[in-house]
């Protein structure tokens, strides 16, 4: 019966939907941090400049995940007031060079790194969970379209797997959004059947793989969203043969006022992380940031305090 017990309040605490953000506050504004120089998020100390209230952290490489480290992650957090609501995972080898090649070399589907990337995961999660957080996210990779093959299959059998060994820390699991259409991505989350698997909706990435209207996408999949990612971008020429562009958010083609009130309409008062992805010009990357920072909160109040 004890155990019976632990495991209702488990699902509650875990499965419960969480868009009703910590501390009481309504759509938290933060951004993607890294703590070493793996990945394209801001400096971890940058970000803790910038007075924000969450971030997600993209997961140091596998040296730095080190006790001292988490230690000095969680007291920097605390000294800040700053919340981890997520750890972002990703691999070595991946490439966003184009689209082609990013079907070929991101996330857990593709075959030959499949096996030791999920290996690799699993210490992701436990990392994350050594930072007491309760959501791993990724780029799942490009699922295969064909849902009768076995190629599908197989990927639905890792969906599961993965989703399964981070229930075991306690935790769900986010998909980003971007390499599959909304209905895809939908199918393949029923198909994967597992109540720990969520969407970290980024709209811009919708645009950048050509693969479709992010408002529309976002109607069909809200029900699954938990995060979402503040990045906007403009269309390619030639939609999901080339990238698009990405700008400054609320300068693009994701229509971001409508993107939040769509959003909001859902119920969802969870985290808005900002990212923007300009390491080679890290200044900008900073100011970018801050202008984001400050268009986040109007939209915000606009949106809190409009009359029904």
């Amino acid at each position: 019966m004890n155990r019976l017990i632990f495991c209702v309040i488990l699902l509650v605490l875990l499965f419960a939907n969480p868009i009703s953000a910590a501390e009481n506050e309504k759509l938290p504004i933060g951004v993607i941090a890294r703590f070493d120089d793996h990945g394209a998020g801001l400096p971890f100390d940058k970000a803790m400049e910038l007075g924000i209230s969450v971030i997600q952290l993209k997961v140091p490489v596998a040296a730095n995940r080190t006790e001292e480290n988490v230690k000095k992650i969680l007291d920097t957090l605390e000294k800040h007031n700053v919340r981890l609501t997520c750890v972002v995972s990703g691999f070595a080898g991946e490439s966003y060079k184009t689209i082609p090649i990013v079907k070929e070399t991101v996330g857990l589907t593709p075959e030959k790194t499949r096996k030791a990337r999920f290996e690799e995961f699993k210490e992701v999660s436990d990392f994350a969970k050594r930072l007491g957080v309760s959501a791993v996210q990724l780029h799942f990779g490009a699922v295969p379209h064909d849902t009768a093959s076995k190629e599908y299959k197989d990927v639905v059998q890792t969906a599961r797997n993965t989703c399964d060994y981070v229930f075991e820390n306690g935790q769900s699991l986010y998909l980003e959004t971007g390499q599959e259409t909304a209905a895809a991505l939908l199918q393949f989350i029923r198909d994967v059947n597992r109540l720990n698997l969520h969407v970290n909706f980024d709209p811009a990435n919708m645009i950048l793989y050509g693969c479709g209207e992010p408002v529309e996408a976002l109607r069909l999949v809200g029900g699954f969203v938990r995060s979402t990612h503040c990045k906007d971008a403009c269309w390619a020429k030639q939609p999901g043969k080339e990238w698009g562009e990405e700008v400054l958010f609320g300068t693009g083609d994701v229509n971001a006022p409508l993107f939040l009130k769509t959003l909001h309409d859902f119920g969802y008062t969870g985290p808005l992380i900002i990212e923007r992805e300009n390491r080679e010009n890290p200044e900008q990357q900073y100011n970018d940031i801050q202008k984001t920072i400050e268009y986040l909160k109007q939209l915000r109040k606009n949106i809190l305090h409009r009359p029904n």
